[in-house]
């Protein structure tokens, strides 16, 4: 047995322990009532091999050796007990009912010694909760995942990490566009780790089939483990649980329009419990300051969940949540102050992030006038959001022409009024801004589609290094990093402005 093995790791296993589940092991795809998990093992892979690999995330979990064969899923080891999450969910606004893990398998928990995390292969095989799918998943989305997990975790986005990358050595069948075009792709499975991957859709799915005895014990479940300075006794304390997941849902939210990064489909399903950023799909950072943005292809009319929606539909999601709740109270009005709570602390939380981007030294009457005008002229002609900032952190006199390389045209700016909001922003913080503050809330370095895809297109040449050199670019956003800042810190390149991949994603990506 390997010092520092997935063998020698502290297997727990509370979630199938202290809920109800489905015994039934590796069972098709089919509806499973009363339960919150089903045992399923990981489908085996003709050749793992380990491509990429969080240093940062094997040192939490005291992991020293990379085991492609455990985390490409061609075996398990003693203390491994695999299952998948059954949960439902309102995907687009609409209810979908039995969703569940998919394409998803956990492994177990592993208890550090500091923190239980729960391991979890993505794209390892068929489980009951596959329906008509094949659960396998692709290199291109599982390079997307693996560097916007742990891209967020340093950019300090409460984030689902990820722990490796492996290649299957198998072709997996997808239609990116979903045009009837199905064509084979490169296999691979990314091991993704959090505290949990409870999502509001997991209470869901038993309040809406009125199963109120299994609601109640993952509720239980839920905040005795997680949430361990709250009970469930009385209505107030289940208010107050509530409370606390509004604040971290509202937290993560603000952290999102702080670094302009878009889910792309926050359906109730991909809301963690924990207020983390979760389930990488057809996700993307704004290149251009569009408030109206959305990189879902499948979103791409209605773009409910566009860039300058996001705080509003996870007040919507977040009511569905408090909606699976109710049941469990006996005055479930009550729950409207949770409701409000979220409204006032994404309020106090967004507040304190235009505090850092702007270098002020708190927020006062009147800056709210001043970020609306901002806002404004943002939209008036493409400006790159991430330049555009991490220059206001770094000049020395408020004019416009500091900032021409944040524009992708100089037709058109509205240099007058650019110049008018320059000087009422450099009143505001007396000619001194904050700028090393501001350096730390607008990073250099993020994780663009454009950045991506060329990762992804030498991955499919079998060269990872692209890939490797992002993950170590994206481990410093905030860090100068001269050495690719020609190379890294640009807009969007006009090849990639409609480029599949690029400017949208299917949620086959």
């Amino acid at each position: 047995m390997e010092k520092g093995s997935l063998s020698t790791l502290n297997w727990i296993h509370r979630f199938i322990d202290e809920t109800p589940g489905d015994e039934q092991v590796n069972s098709m795809p089919r509806q499973v009532p009363r339960a919150c998990w089903s045992k399923v093992n990981p489908t085996p892979t003709p050749n793992p091999l380990v491509r990429l690999w969080s240093s940062e995330m094997a040192e939490d979990l005291s992991l020293e050796v990379k085991e492609s064969d455990i985390l490409g899923g061609k075996k398990i080891v003693v203390g491994m007990i695999p299952y998948a999450q059954r949960y439902g969910g309102h995907q687009f606004g609409n209810w979908a009912g039995q969703l569940g893990d998919g394409r998803a398998i956990t492994l177990g928990e592993v208890n550090t010694g500091k923190e239980i995390l729960e391991l979890q292969l993505k794209g390892s095989g068929v489980t009951p909760y596959s329906r008509f799918s094949d659960g396998k998943a692709v290199l291109r989305s599982s390079i997307r995942e693996f560097l916007c997990s742990e891209s967020m975790f340093h950019l300090g986005v409460p984030t689902t990490r990820a722990l490796s990358l492996v290649t299957t050595g198998e072709e997996v069948m997808r239609d990116i566009l979903y045009n009837g075009r199905p064509a084979p792709e490169p296999g691979a499975i990314v091991c993704r780790v959090a505290p949990s991957f409870i999502r509001f859709g997991s209470f869901q799915i038993h309040s809406i089939t009125g199963d109120v005895e299994t609601l109640r014990s993952l509720v239980n479940y839920t905040v005795r483990h997680h949430f361990p300075t709250h009970n469930t006794e009385t209505d107030d304390d289940i208010i107050e649980w509530l409370k606390f997941v509004a604040d971290d849902t509202a937290l993560m939210i603000a952290h999102w329009m702080r670094v302009g990064f878009v889910h792309g489909v926050m359906n109730t399903d991909n809301m963690s419990i924990h207020g983390l950023t979760i389930d990488f799909g057809p996700y993307g950072w704004i290149e251009d300051f569009n408030l109206n943005w959305t990189p879902n292809t499948t979103d791409s009319g209605q773009k409910r969940y566009r860039f300058g929606n996001q705080a509003d539909i996870a007040a919507w999601n977040y009511a569905r949540l408090l909606e699976s709740i109710s049941p469990l109270l006996e005055k479930p009005e009550k729950l409207n102050q949770a409701l409000d709570f979220y409204y006032q602390s994404y309020q106090k939380h967004s507040n304190d992030m235009w505090v850092g981007k702007l270098g002020l030294d708190y927020f006062k009457n009147g800056d709210d006038e001043i970020i609306i005008e901002l806002l404004r002229l943002l939209q008036i002609v493409e400006t790159d959001m991430t330049i555009f900032f991490r220059i206001l952190s770094t000049i020395k006199e408020p004019k416009i022409t500091n900032f021409w390389e944040a524009f992708y045209s100089r037709e058109g700016i509205p240099e007058k009024e650019w110049n008018n909001w320059l000087e009422k922003w450099w009143n505001r913080v007396k000619e001194n801004p904050d700028q090393e503050k501001m350096k730390t809330f607008n990073p250099k370095y993020v994780l663009r589609n454009w950045m991506a895809q060329l990762a992804i297109d030498a991955a499919e040449r079998d060269d990872f290094s692209l890939a490797i050199e992002l993950y170590h670019v994206l481990k410093k956003p905030y860090s100068e990093q001269p050495e690719y800042e020609e190379k890294w810190f640009k807009k969007r390149p006009e090849w990639a402005r409609h480029r599949v991949g690029c400017s949208m994603l299917s949620c086959s990506s």
